[in-house]
């Protein structure tokens, strides 16, 4: 109830600021922006050099210039072919960011976990208690 009662208090742009200014969400928008830039050098490795490289194969201009009539339309399935080579070019991509980002998180994960974890002061109390009761028994 009380968290209801915040958020009415705080209001919609009370909310937008706390969402904006959490940090992921500031790793997401420049991961856009990487993505974006990384997009046009895909779209070029395709366009550029992918599809006249098969257009010679093809014995064509570009593959992204195979058309077929089917009446009065004009299919260019070239440039669709050539729109899924992008996209699979880019999930490669993506798929290799994310399987790093994974192994790099695993690692360091580990690595927490190996570390000897400093203990509270309760802890290094209780431990104080035990070892003095383990001197009075003997």
């Amino acid at each position: 109830m009380a968290a209801e009662e915040k958020k009415k208090k705080k209001g919609f742009f009370g909310e937008f600021r706390e969402f904006i200014s959490k940090g992921s969400v500031m790793d997401m928008a420049v991961g856009i922006i990487i993505g974006g830039a990384f997009q046009a050098i895909i779209n070029s490795l395709v366009n550029d050099i992918l599809m006249p490289l098969i257009g010679i194969i093809l014995n064509t201009d570009s593959l992204a210039s195979l058309t077929v009539m089917v009446g009065n339309a004009e299919v260019a399935y070239g440039a669709f072919i050539a729109a899924v080579i992008n996209f699979l070019l880019m999930a490669l991509v993506l798929f290799i960011i994310v399987k790093a980002m994974n192994t790099i998180r695993e690692k360091n994960k580990k690595e927490e976990e190996e570390e000897p974890k400093e203990d509270s002061d309760e802890v290094k109390l209780l431990k104080e208690i035990r070892d003095e009761l383990k001197k009075e028994k003997k």
